[in-house]
């Protein structure tokens, strides 16, 4: 699971991924935060399973109940009008942006930057043309790799040498768009019945933007909601997109604040506490004022809940802790709930075995709902705050 993070020059998109990976200890505490220059660790908040049982778990990512689970972050640079034919750095923009399994697309939501990146008067730009600029410049690209191949394709599936959707599928193998989304949308848009050398430029223009918003799917971070007069605008972007107003400088100061014992403050919150035992210097009193100010305009600095709502809205997935003891809910170590595994909503016991590890998926005889205490199916549909043991040969044996 990995979310790629996008936005033009000087919209806050650096500051986002800095926030985002960001700790609120020391980083020992929380593994692997920085794994390559643009990739990093940021972390979902969510209400531990532990809240609900005699014991809180003993594990570094769950402080008094609250479970901070770690997915990738990718921040994907080049992001310019014309990437498609190669502008900035073009193809490798958009070759990192589909490697995530969605998108956050940071916007300057006060309008304060251009649409080359350059800064400008706020409310002088429309932020509107950055979120249709990058739709286009997603669909354009979508467009040339199908362009390319469409011949052959319709000449093998005339020919009978392939499927439709295995044809359209193998196009795009390279981006990861899976064989049931694109069928999906062929069945959705009635085109897969339909011959492709029958297909208008429209039907094709159409089923690529289909496939690419639910392939790819967007969510907008209206950062810098801070400085924006009117937030009306939000409005008329979540007609078409999940929209979040952040802002993600305040969310860094907060977390370095936390980090440096000057503050307490949890990520997702509407408010943070001064240490009554720290004394503050006249800057610091007044930066953590005007975080005071922005908390009260926007409620949360946004960022925390941008991360939560592209795992848990957009993305639909699920929490399950698997375990190796279902009676004390542990692993061989004696550490309660050790794992929180991200899952499709609608996922089954089998597919949670195969995510640990592909000999416990092959060798699967059945699982154990610990909260039920009966065994389960292969094909038992699991949910959320589930916690499960899979038998199978392998740790049988």
């Amino acid at each position: 699971m990995q979310i790629g993070l996008l936005g033009k020059a000087n919209v806050g998109k650096s500051t986002f991924f800095s926030a985002a990976t960001e700790t609120i200890v020391q980083s020992g505490n929380f593994p692997f935060t920085t794994i390559e220059p643009n990739v990093g660790v940021c972390y979902l908040k969510i209400n531990c399973e532990c809240k609900n049982l005699d014991n809180r778990c003993e594990n570094e990512l769950c402080h008094d109940g609250t479970r901070f689970v770690p997915v990738k972050l990718i921040d994907v640079a080049g992001l310019v009008p014309g990437a498609h034919e190669g502008k900035g750095l073009g193809n490798q923009f958009l070759t990192d942006a589909m490697k995530a399994d969605a998108l956050i697309h940071v916007v300057d939501i006060s309008g304060s930057t251009d649409i080359q990146g350059q800064p400008v008067n706020v409310g002088t730009h429309n932020p509107l043309e950055d979120i249709k600029f990058v739709e286009e410049e997603f669909d354009l690209w979508f467009k040339q790799i199908l362009d390319r191949e469409w011949p052959k394709l319709v000449k093998e599936i005339d020919q009978k040498r392939t499927k439709i959707t295995d044809g359209i599928t193998n196009r795009f193998t390279g981006l990861g768009i899976l064989e049931s989304q694109v069928d999906a949308v062929l069945i959705s848009m009635s085109l897969k019945t339909k011959k492709p050398q029958d297909w208008s430029e429209n039907d094709i223009i159409a089923f690529l933007k289909s496939l690419r918003k639910k392939a790819k799917p967007l969510l907008i971070a209206a950062n810098k909601a801070d400085l924006c007069d009117n937030l009306e605008i939000l409005e008329k972007i979540s007609d078409t997109f999940t929209v979040i107003p952040s802002s993600a400088e305040t969310e860094l100061l907060l977390k370095k604040a936390t980090k440096a014992k000057l503050i307490d403050y949890v990520p997702g919150d509407d408010n943070f506490t001064g240490k009554t035992d720290t004394q503050l210097s006249e800057q610091q009193n007044n930066a953590l004022h005007l975080a005071k100010n922005v908390l009260t305009k926007i409620q949360t600095t946004g960022v925390q809940k941008i991360l939560n709502s592209i795992i848990f809205d957009v993305l639909d997935m699920i929490v399950v802790y698997p375990v190796e003891d279902e009676t004390k809910l542990t692993n061989k170590q004696g550490q309660v709930l050790p794992d929180a595994r991200l899952l499709k909503n609608g996922s089954t016991a089998k597919q949670l075995a195969f995510t640990i590890h592909q000999d416990i998926g092959n060798g699967f005889l059945h699982a154990i709902d610990a909260k039920t205490k009966q065994r389960i199916g292969a094909d038992h549909k699991l949910k959320n705050g589930d916690i499960i043991k899979i038998v199978s040969t392998l740790s049988r044996g």
